[in-house]
């Protein structure tokens, strides 16, 4: 709930912040350049900011950023985590003295922040599986089906960046849609040989998918990078669980 909320105020953050950027830069230097192109009967350039102006791109631009604080807070957490996997959390297993039910107790008695990463709990399922059983075999699917859920609970972790990434053509789309009625409705006025209103309603058709196709690809590539550090941490746990745990009690059964 906390995290929702969180991330909830941190969207609502960026919606603010990038329509004061619009309402104070980007609008006002849109209507200066379209003013000066009308009044010297020319069509409105295509400068940035004209390509910028219109609601859909802001709205593409609020859904970009909130995808990118998404995206950079998942790469922080992997980043932040990624020291585990040089740590021998089951080194004391190496002691006479400290049976693997007393490490169990000190993996549970761990800090919140680090129990709760995905290598900690797959090792804590397969150590406890096998003490439950005695068997290395059921430890070893243990780890297995830990890797597995962390899997599903990632893909599911990132289904809002895949809507995000979904939601930005789609809106680009609906500019185009609305550009090609406003065109079409100024027909009468391009017939007369006033083609500006019409050739300025197609820029906001031609000028909302631009941006939003570019939008969208720049997201694809940051998901596709954060993916591949998941793949990776996964392909770690396993190993990690692996080594850390399964190859000792296979040596003491």
């Amino acid at each position: 709930m906390k995290n929702s909320l969180i991330s909830f105020a941190v969207f609502v953050g960026i919606a603010i912040i990038v329509h004061l950027v619009y309402i104070g830069i980007i609008i006002p230097q849109a209507e200066q350049a379209t003013m000066i192109a009308l009044s010297n009967g020319q069509s409105v350039s295509r400068s940035l900011w004209v390509i910028l102006e219109n609601g859909e791109q802001e709205v593409c631009f609020i859904l970009m950023f909130y995808g990118i604080y998404l995206m950079g807070l998942g790469i922080f957490r992997l980043w932040s985590e990624n020291y585990l996997f040089e740590v021998d959390l089951l080194e004391e297993a190496d002691a006479e003295h400290h049976s693997l039910s007393q490490i169990l107790d000190d993996l549970d008695e761990l800090a919140d922040k680090v129990k709760s990463t995905p290598l900690v709990q797959a090792l804590a399922a397969s150590l406890r599986r096998y003490l439950i059983t005695g068997n290395v075999q059921n430890a070893s699917d243990a780890v297995t089906t830990s890797v597995e859920a962390l899997a599903v609970r990632i893909e599911a972790g990132n289904s809002m960046i895949r809507y995000l990434i979904w939601a930005i053509p789609s809106i680009g789309f609906i500019g185009t849609v609305r550009g090609i009625g406003v065109a079409l409705s100024k027909a009468d006025e391009a017939l007369a040989g006033d083609i500006v209103g019409m050739t300025g309603a197609l820029g906001i058709a031609f000028n909302s998918t631009l941006v939003a196709l570019f939008i969208s690809i720049l997201l694809m590539f940051l998901l596709h990078a954060l993916q591949k550090m998941q793949d990776d941490v996964l392909v770690k746990t396993q190993a990690y669980c692996e080594k850390t745990l399964l190859e000792r009690i296979s040596k003491t059964s």
